[in-house]
């Protein structure tokens, strides 16, 4: 079959390569699923098998937006617990959270997907490690929803084994053991990953974190992802309290704790690591470790400010995530660029923390590189997969701002007028394509009250 070719042009351009190429009127060729070229002024003449031409005048292009670090499950326990700090929070949540299953997995990974993908996120990722005895097939549940929504996705299996009756937070019957959980996350790789290039689906072994799984857990867990050859996420230096925890528990602090389990390495990425000094840093940076940085739930649940500007000066990769919505009610990353900006600016560096630019570039390549796929995608040039963004910047709430990427990034959330992702249409003029809005949000409406109903009967 012929190649087909969508054609966008008129628009300003910001490539997010590595020399930040930007055109302040340019054009971006798409050729099946991937860009085929990308530069100033008009697409070049003769281009045959041209499907669709996108008049961009008033936009701005980028590579689509790559989330990071979220929760699926926590869509249908939004507005709870507002008022408290993350282990108040988890103490809260967990009797909770312990009576999702399958339905309201599927219903909730819907709603937080549609938010996202409506945002302009054209590769996200869930980390869910919740997994109540008898609570049916979450995994793939999860990925049905990804796959029905269109986007690109990483799911991070993740898993807890430490329950209330060994020191840590679930209840007893909402985690698995070492073995059961060690034995469905290799079963969740084999059935579901796929390595090649343009891969849709991809899984990452991914234990939730230092206080709710065992060490031998985080240890066999390692050797298990690189057995396999997938990444490895989990939680690290959230709070001063997890810092007690691990220095409590296993003597040195979460970061030391990390590389003695295997879990410091260039296929890791961890979110949070908001309580990193100098040495932490350096250690991230020494490995090749990527971060997560999740500045709304980090102010959501007063966890403090992570040192993203330093981490960056060292060399150590940095996206953005948009965390569980329990602790980030909006769901969707155009926030994650403008808070990671804005309270970053709070912090030692000011306003010399970070620019519109490096925001941006969080939220695009420095996703791709944490979640292993910066060959393929976060960037807009010929090669790279067809993941791409066209947002409105002509309208009230941004056309006074000279700079698009300015207007990006400082100002509101940008309609989005055209997403794509490998080249195939996922958000046109502001509304998903594959999934209809209204019947996820009855949906997701549904499953969360079922959800507080059961909760609150047990």
């Amino acid at each position: 079959m012929a190649v087909q070719r969508i054609v966008i042009e008129n628009c300003a351009v910001a490539t997010v390569d590595a020399g930040d190429t930007e055109h302040a009127s340019g054009h971006v060729v798409v050729a099946d699923d991937l860009i085929e070229s990308v530069g100033a002024g008009k697409a070049p003449d003769g281009l045959e098998n041209v499907v669709r031409r996108v008049d961009g005048t008033g936009h701005l292009a980028t590579p689509g937006l790559v989330n990071t670090h979220h929760h699926f499950y926590q869509w249908i326990t939004r507005g709870l617990a507002t008022d408290h700090n993350l282990f108040d929070w988890l103490v809260a949540l967990y009797p909770i959270w312990a009576r999702i299953d399958e339905q309201m997995a599927y219903a909730a990974a819907q709603g937080s997907l549609a938010m996202m993908a409506r945002g302009g996120v054209t590769t996200a990722m869930d980390h869910h490690y919740v997994f109540p005895e008898g609570s049916g097939d979450m995994s793939g549940a999860i990925i049905r929803a990804a796959r029905e929504t269109g986007v690109r996705f990483t799911l991070a299996r993740g898993s807890m084994d430490r329950s209330e009756k060994d020191g840590g937070l679930p209840p007893d019957f909402a985690v698995e053991t070492l073995e059961g959980a060690l034995a469905a996350t290799e079963a969740t790789v084999d059935e579901h990953h796929d390595a090649s290039f343009a891969s849709m689906t991809q899984i990452a072994v991914a234990p939730c974190s230092p206080f709710s799984v065992s060490t031998e857990l985080m240890r066999q867990g390692a050797e298990l992802a690189r057995r396999k050859g997938v990444r490895l996420h989990t939680h690290g230096s959230e709070t001063v309290e997890e810092e007690q925890f691990c220095k409590e528990l296993f003597g040195m602090g979460p970061t030391d704790y990390f590389e003695s389990t295997g879990w410091l390495g260039e296929d890791v990425w961890m979110a949070h690591c908001v309580h990193m000094n100098d040495s932490d840093i350096a250690a991230f940076a020494r490995t090749g470790t990527g971060v997560a940085h999740c500045p709304s739930s980090n102010a959501r649940l007063a966890a403090g400010i992570a040192r993203v500007p330093d981490m960056l000066a060292a060399g150590v990769p940095v996206g953005l995530g948009v965390d569980g919505t329990a602790s980030n009610e909006s769901g969707e990353l155009h926030t994650e660029l403008r808070n990671a900006l804005l309270v970053n600016r709070l912090g030692a560096h000011r306003e010399a923390a970070l620019n519109a630019r490096q925001a941006l570039r969080l939220g695009t390549y420095g996703g791709a590189q944490v979640l292993g796929r910066a060959s393929q995608i976060g960037s807009l040039e010929a090669g790279k997969l067809a993941d791409l963004v066209l947002w409105r910047l002509d309208t009230l709430a941004h056309a006074s701002i000279a700079d698009p990427v300015t207007a990006l990034v400082f100002g509101a959330a940008a309609p989005v007028t055209l997403s794509l992702v490998n080249g195939r249409p996922v958000v046109e003029d502001g509304h998903l394509l594959h999934v209809d809005e209204d019947a996820v949000a009855r949906s997701t409406r549904d499953e969360a009250r079922r959800l507080a109903r059961i909760a609150g009967q047990a």
